[in-house]
């Protein structure tokens, strides 16, 4: 048996990077400091071994299926590929080189979660931090539409409510944490002052909020159903804090008005600036759903949907994202770089996708819906092969390879389809 330590986990955007690692006979026996939702992922690991490629479901080697795919590309006249969420740097400038060589549309996960957040953030502008700036100054932590208990298990451990930081030298003690949520959750239970919002109305008390801080009237018209005391606290609350934060989530930017919902915020913490310290961070679930962002920004200019048809990148979310583009039946080939997050599709998208041929890059133990007529089991980054991911925070996290595969990286997969193209 070996120890490995300092290992990343990409099972949630937090990317931990503290993880010690019990290797036997090319397998996981323990972890440590792992939580709930990574340790099945890293104990299931080296325990199924499906076959490298396969073609209608039966066994066949990697060129055939890679010839294969060819085939089905080359057929194809409005390709798309989607997910990259579970992938690394690597393999995430590979799908973008594909989609870019055969003038596809290319999406990730970001469009059915922070797609409206993202859309906020380039009409208004954020002031943002790191998570370990967080750790080190946040005296004021707000968690609005988010239940990180759940999502992130290890979050406030880490970085947002428990640690000990340079300016927070007595760790939870010198912090005060507020839940805002449409429903009591795990974490609404552990705050300092809990307000319980009313669906669908974050944004009047966005803007009830925003104008007690800056001391101006209420438009009549702005109801939140909140007891304007309970408003007036949290605002003296965020002007007296030395460093405050807001985690948001999808309780926010997936609810009501969405993209609105998040712009309000952002002005809101735009506004705290001019009496102390305040930032906002988006809680991004998937481990590397950040990096799909970064990377797809820097080499085409856009986040996510982004079709390259005309044989240069056009970005417009709705037109060109991947569930919009299956219910319209504007998709005739879909290649998932991780087909793990089509369970969110809506059902007339998972049904289009059973008329069309589906090529999948999987991670082994991946089980899903589709039947395609192409898969890859690929190795996975930050335990097969190394790599790179982007922490919820925009901070790349090296990932480490400790397990031995002898299946190709998305990297490798997506090159030999290009290459033979």
């Amino acid at each position: 048996m070996k120890i490995v330590e300092n290992i990343a986990c990409t099972v949630c955007g937090c990317v931990c990077d503290d993880l010690k690692i019990h290797v036997e006979e090319n397998g996981v026996s323990d972890v440590q400091n792992v939580c709930g939702l990574a340790q099945p992922w890293f104990l299931q690991q080296g325990k199924t071994q499906p076959p490298s490629a396969s073609i209608s479901g039966k066994e066949t080697s990697f060129q055939k299926a890679v010839d294969e795919s060819v085939k089905l590309i080359q057929a194809s006249d409005a390709p798309l590929i989607y997910g990259l969420s579970r992938s690394s740097t690597d393999g995430q400038r590979s799908a973008i080189a594909l989609a870019e060589k055969i003038g596809a549309t290319i999406d990730t996960t970001a469009s059915l979660c922070h797609a409206p957040s993202i859309m906020a953030l380039q009409e208004v502008g954020e002031v943002t931090c790191t998570l370990g700036e967080v750790k080190n100054r946040a005296d004021l932590v707000i968690f609005w539409g988010v239940d990180p208990v759940k999502t992130h298990p290890r979050h406030m451990e880490r970085y947002s409510i428990f640690p000990k930081g340079r300016f927070i030298p007595h760790g939870r003690k010198d912090r005060t944490m507020v839940v805002v949520d449409a429903k009591a959750t795990q974490t609404s239970a552990m705050a300092d002052l809990s307000i319980m919002v009313e669906p669908g109305r974050d944004f009047e008390m966005l803007v009830i909020l925003r104008n007690l801080v800056l001391g101006l009237p209420i438009p009549a018209e702005y109801q939140s159903g909140m007891p304007m005391e309970l408003l007036g606290d949290l605002a003296n609350r965020m002007k007296s804090c030395r460093f405050g934060v807001v985690f948001f989530g999808l309780g926010l930017s997936m609810t009501g008005g969405g993209q609105h919902n998040v712009e309000a915020l952002l002005m809101l913490v735009r506004d705290m600036n001019r009496f102390t310290r305040f930032c906002a961070r988006p809680m991004r679930i998937l481990g590397d759903v950040t990096g799909a962002d970064k990377v797809l920004a820097w080499q085409t200019g856009y986040p996510f949907s982004v079709n390259f048809s005309r044989g240069f990148p056009r970005y417009n979310p709705g037109e060109f994202s991947a569930q919009a583009m299956l219910e319209r039946g504007d998709v005739d080939l879909c290649l998932f770089v991780g087909s793990e997050g089509t369970e969110r599709f809506s059902e007339k998208a998972r049904e289009q996708l059973g008329k069309i041929p589906v090529i999948t890059l999987d991670y082994p133990a991946v089980d899903t819906f589709i039947s395609p007529a192409v898969r890859f089991t690929t190795a996975i980054y930050g335990i097969h092969r190394p790599g790179t991911a982007y922490r919820m925070d925009g901070v790349p996290i090296v990932l480490r390879q400790f397990l031995h595969s002898n299946y190709p990286s998305d990297e490798e997969t997506l090159d030999s389809i290009i290459n033979r193209l």
